[in-house]
């Protein structure tokens, strides 16, 4: 049985990952919960049942038995958050992105590595049954090489989203943004099917400079928006392969699939409503170059479903499987650090007007 605390007491803690955990209780159990917020750590401690609050991390990472955490915080805190629960001895799984920079990220896989210490990052696309199951089905030819995969993450955003109960507006300031927040599903499924990318290029902008709330508890209120709402990115991976991704908090709705995977011998279609419950079927086509096949699409899904049904959950279900031994790592830190420098290097693309090569690699 492996011990959890939860570390950010926040809307997807109650959104996703309780619901996710509840799931996983012959594994794992949430002996500790940590958030600055004494009412909302209160709340997380009541919803699982004999966890023990705290409003001091440094308390919580001295919680007799503990084996890991679950660092649900914003985004600016990850890194410092993280590196602590590492220097006490604990297993960390992070919520993305990883650190700010790739300076921070790769001194905190350093850090695990000195340590000993299991160190995953969100998101968690590539440890879904579903992913596992067409990484598989790739490799084994079905598909043939995949050659191009064709995403995109685009909404207005959480200041839209009316049952979201945080503050959308760190979203949309310099620090995160969509392509940190949204973009980076599909830039970790990319990645993770056709591997490391070598070069991005990349357009952006400001469309929508400033955003009314419409979560129905901040009614009144104004978001000013820092980071560009509007990311298109060209990636290249060698070997005649590429990836187009499209992310924004300025589309108001969208019937574009969230990401299409194009083999020399069929395709793969994830529409968006199927993104997120990786366990439903999804449309894939063979009878490309050789002709054999179908000719039509067919519903297709993983033979072996997933413990839980939300790809979001599948992290910590990942992360507990690993710390039983049961799993090798595949969401590690090395591959959101690749990732952000993807993000980051996009950013600069935009600003400087050129296409940027990519250093790290996983």
């Amino acid at each position: 049985m492996i011990a959890l605390g939860i570390v950010g007491c926040g809307d997807v803690a109650f959104r996703t990952y309780l619901p996710g955990l509840a799931l996983l209780q012959d594994r794992t159990r949430i002996t500790a919960c940590f958030d600055p917020d004494r009412a909302r750590a209160e709340r997380l401690a009541a919803a699982v049942g004999g966890a023990t609050l705290y409003t001091d991390y440094a308390a919580l990472l001295g919680h007799p038995g503990l084996n890991g955490i679950l660092n649900l915080t914003p985004a600016p805190f990850h890194r410092e958050i993280s590196s602590q629960a590492l220097d006490a001895g604990l297993h960390v799984y992070s919520e993305k992105p990883l650190a700010a920079d790739i300076a921070q990220s790769q001194a905190l896989i350093e850090q695990a590595r000195q340590r000993d210490r299991l160190l995953l990052c969100a998101p968690a696309v590539m440890a879904t049954s579903r992913f596992r199951w067409l990484r598989q089905e790739f490799g084994g030819g079905r598909f043939g090489r995949p050659t191009l995969a064709v995403g995109q993450m685009a909404n207005l955003g959480p200041a839209a989203w009316k049952a979201y109960k945080g503050d959308p507006a760190v979203f949309y300031s310099k620090q995160v943004g969509p392509l940190l927040d949204l973009g980076v599903y599909i830039l970790h499924a990319v990645t993770g099917m056709l591997g490391p990318a070598k070069r991005v290029e990349a357009f952006g902008g400001i469309a929508m400079p400033r955003r009314e709330v419409l979560i129905p508890e901040r009614a009144g209120q104004v978001v000013t928006v820092e980071a560009n709402d509007h990311m298109l990115l060209h990636l290249d991976f060698g070997n005649t392969s590429f990836a187009q991704v499209m992310s924004s908090f300025a589309v108001p709705r969208s019937l574009a699939p969230a990401l299409e995977i194009h083999g020399t011998n069929g395709s793969v279609s994830i529409p968006m409503d199927r993104w997120y419950p990786v366990d439903a079927p999804i449309p894939t086509y063979v009878g490309g170059e050789t002709g054999r096949g179908p000719n039509d699409w067919v519903e297709m899904a993983s033979p072996v479903p997933g413990r839980v049904p939300n790809l979001i959950q599948a992290g910590a279900d990942h992360f507990v499987a690993c710390l039983l031994g049961e799993e090798a790592p595949i969401l590690t830190a090395e591959h959101a650090c690749h990732v952000l420098e993807i993000i980051i290097a996009a950013d600069r693309s935009v600003r400087e007007g050129r296409a940027i090569d990519l250093e790290t690699t996983f």
